[in-house]
């Protein structure tokens, strides 16, 4: 069964760092492309990152260029979000989600993860 665990949330201060991973299992990290969305209290989900297969296609929404990298390691079946520099906006829960299309603003994932929350302090 298709499954994605998150890690590596928690408290952080404002200009911190956090590293975020995601281990997929079940047989779908071999899908096109994996990434990460955030929810806030009271605010819709919105799509952070995502990336191909072989890394090849990187999309970062326009809140966290500069600041975020997102990574992957197909040999160990995990995803990652770096994410630097962090500030109170940025705290939400981080969903890992994985999906057959292409990345881009509008991507949406087949599979998702529990999420893990992150939090900045100020």
């Amino acid at each position: 069964q298709a499954q994605l665990v998150e890690s590596g949330g928690g408290l952080v201060q404002a200009g911190g760092s956090l590293r975020l991973s995601c281990a997929a299992s079940g047989g779908i990290f071999s899908t096109i492309t994996m990434g990460w969305f955030r929810q806030a209290p009271g605010k819709e989900r919105e799509v952070v990152a995502s990336i191909t297969r072989m890394s090849r296609i990187t999309y970062y929404a326009d809140f966290v260029k500069g600041r975020f990298t997102i990574s992957r390691d197909n040999a160990k079946n995990t995803v990652y979000l770096q994410m630097n520099s962090l500030n109170p906006e940025d705290s939400a829960v981080y969903y890992c989600a994985a999906g057959s299309k292409a990345p881009g603003p509008g991507w949406l994932g087949d599979y998702w993860g529990r999420g893990t929350q992150v939090t900045v302090s100020s």
